[in-house]
This record gives structure tokens, sequence and C-alpha cells, in this order.
């Protein structure tokens, strides 16, 4: 049983848990707000993230690399100094690079060659050069380095892929222990997360999740998914995959998703996320609602005076309406992309809250029903 994370109710598969962290306990399910330059997209401060009920923050190793650069973050004291923000955060360990950049990099054993997306320049980054970077990001979680494949990969590239992840994943955690050893080091306790990979082939991701959980890590996430294959491949894989990692450690499915994406993977026992879906859409005026997504350019909602959803609490909700957020937008009035992400957040920040309860009190499968069904209506209001 892991010291940290403890399962506090079960409803069915899904999980109502609480992660001890050297910066505050995280409560799950959870999903985490991405901030990838140490910034939400939208002119979120991390102000803005404490009133709307933010819990983690999530970081990108890669990005921050590049600039301003991770020493520099180190001498500036660390993340958590260097954003205000005195909450977990997680850093992802550059992997999904080596999918997102595939034009611009070049995988060997040792690591992956890149030339910066900013200016062409060369990086190399390993297992060991990525746990240094986080190290000196002094983030609450680091990702292990890994490589996330795309999900047309035939079957012998992504056994390949896998096993050579694998040895990455442990010179990982030899370097993490190395690095939360040494005096200089910000954050002496921070967490590794090994990443399961295996494409869409039940049988390597399967393989993967027993030898990955034999390294008794601080948490396990399920990595390449969302990128190309079906809703039903991804909940296909987690059917066959989470039963075969550690139940009394943390779950995280990485990149994941809609709210849908989301409830569904829940009742599979998944209990971290993180998406970009609600910050990039709303800075293209797309909100979430309980009734489902809301398109604001839409001309029904010129003269509409309601808040973009009833009863919300969040500061969009509190103080503006749907007329005035879309003349915002139709404008190009930064306040207006700034208040459809801040909604959007605290949907989402939200519904995990609603979700633990559900969970709580073994009504979870009820909960779930009722949500989807909801985002399921037209907004005939």
């Amino acid at each position: 049983m892991s010291k940290d994370y403890r399962v506090i109710k079960t409803d069915g598969l899904a999980k109502r848990g609480e992660l001890v962290t050297v910066h505050g306990t995280i409560q799950t399910p959870v999903f985490m707000n991405v901030g990838t330059i140490a910034a939400i997209k939208g002119a979120v401060s991390t102000d803005d993230l404490r009133q709307i009920k933010t819990q983690v923050e999530l970081s990108n190793t890669y990005h921050l690399h590049v600039r301003p650069g991770d020493e520099i973050v180190k001498k500036l004291g660390g993340l958590h100094k260097f954003m205000n923000w005195d909450k977990p955060i997680l850093t992802d360990s550059g992997g999904f690079q080596v999918f997102s950049l595939a034009g611009l990099r070049k995988i060997k054993e040792e690591g992956v060659y890149f030339n910066s997306h900013i200016d062409g320049r060369k990086i190399f980054m390993g297992p060991e050069q990525s746990m240094q970077i986080q190290s000196n990001l002094a983030s609450t979680i680091a990702m292990a380095f890994d490589e996330c494949a795309p999900s047309t990969a035939d079957e012998k590239y992504i056994k390949n892929s896998v096993e050579r992840t694998t040895r990455w994943l442990i010179r990982c955690k030899d370097e993490m222990q190395r690095l939360n050893s040494l005096d200089d080091t910000i954050n002496k306790k921070q967490m590794l997360f090994g990443i399961n990979q295996g494409g869409v082939f039940e049988n390597i991701r399967k393989e993967h999740a027993d030898i990955i959980s034999e390294l008794n890590l601080d948490g396990y996430a399920i990595g390449g998914l969302a990128v190309g294959e079906s809703h039903e491949e991804m909940y296909r894989i987690l059917d066959e995959t989470i039963p075969h990692l550690p139940k009394e450690k943390p779950t995280y499915l990485m990149g994941v998703g809609t709210p849908a994406n989301i409830l569904e993977a829940v009742e599979r026992g998944v209990d971290f996320f993180d998406c970009v879906y609600p910050s990039r859409n709303g800075r293209h005026g797309h909100v979430y609602t309980n009734a489902g997504k809301r398109n604001l350019f839409n001309a029904k909602y010129e003269l509409d005076d309601r808040p973009i959803e009833e009863g919300c609490h969040c500061p969009a909700c509190r103080s503006y309406s749907r007329a005035y957020i879309r003349h915002l937008l139709k404008a190009k009035e930064m306040l207006g992309m700034r208040l459809c992400v801040l909604h959007n957040l605290y949907f989402y920040n939200t519904m995990m809250e609603e979700i633990r309860d559900a969970i709580e009190q073994g009504r979870y499968s009820m909960y779930k029903k009722q949500k989807l069904t909801g985002f399921l209506e037209n907004d005939k209001k």
C-alpha cells in the first residue's frame, strides 16, 4: 500500500482517493488544468485558478526547457515560485513531443534528438535529461520519459518502442533517486509516474503494465491514447489495461479529454486527467454546459441576457450575459476568450467535485447516466 495515496471509497471500479504531496493533498478523481508554458492560455492567472477550484496545474517539460530554460526557472526558485502557484504541479516528460514533433526529431536508444520548433537549434533529451529538467523545474510530480507512438503504427514498431520505453523508465527512476538526494535540489520529494504504452494492442499493453507495476513507482499513467484511435478503441484498451496496474496507486489517463470521456474513464478506475479542450475550445467561443456544448458565436445569443449556464457560479456566469460575451468574441476582445476559458475550467473542476461526491455516495452509475443524458440535450432554452 502506498503511504502517499489512499482509496477512500470505491463504487464499482470507480475510485475516490487522495494523494498526499509536498505541495498539498490532491483529491481524486481530478482534472489537471493545462498550462503548457507555465500559464493557462486565455489570460488566466494563478489567482484565477484558485477561484475556479483548480487542484493541479500541468506544465510541459520540453516547452519550458526551450524557453525560458529550466536552469533559469531553477535560479528563480522553481516553477511554483516562478508562476506564483503553491499547489501541486505535474510536468509531463517531453515524451508527447516525440509524437507531436515527429518531423523535427530522431529517436535513438540514448534518447531523442530534436530541432527546436522555435528557432531550429538542436536539442537532445533522454531519460536523464528529462529528469534533470523536471528536477530544475521542481514540479510536484514528474512524468517518466517515453515514446508516444502514433495509433497507426504496426505491432512490430509498437513492441520495440514499448521495450525501449521500459528501459528508459528504469533510467528515469535511477536518475530521479540520484537527483532527489542532491543538496541543491529544490524539491527532494519529487514523485515519479511511469507511463504505460502499447498503442491499440491489448497484449502489449497488459504485458507492459505488468512489467512497470513491479517498479513500485508513485503512480502510473496510460499514454498513447486520444492520438487518433476511436473512443471505442480507447475504452477497450482501458478495460484491458487498468486491471494490470496497481489499484493502490493513482492511475492517470494522459491527454483525455471530453466530459464524456472522463465520465467513462472514471467508471473504469482512472483518477487523474488532463486535456487542452476546455481552454482551447473556450478561446474559440465554445463553452461546456450540463446541456451540452454551446457556440457563443451563434446569432441566437445576440440578445440573450442569460449567463452561459444558469446556476453556474464561475466568474463569467456571475457577472456577464451570453450576449455580452458573444459581442466580445465577435470584436476579438481578449476578455471574451478569457471569460469562456474561466467558465470551461470551472465547469470541468466542478464536474470532478460532483464525480467525487457521487462515488462517495455510491451513486456514480446514476450520476454518469444523468450527466451524459444532459450533454446530449439540445439547447432549447
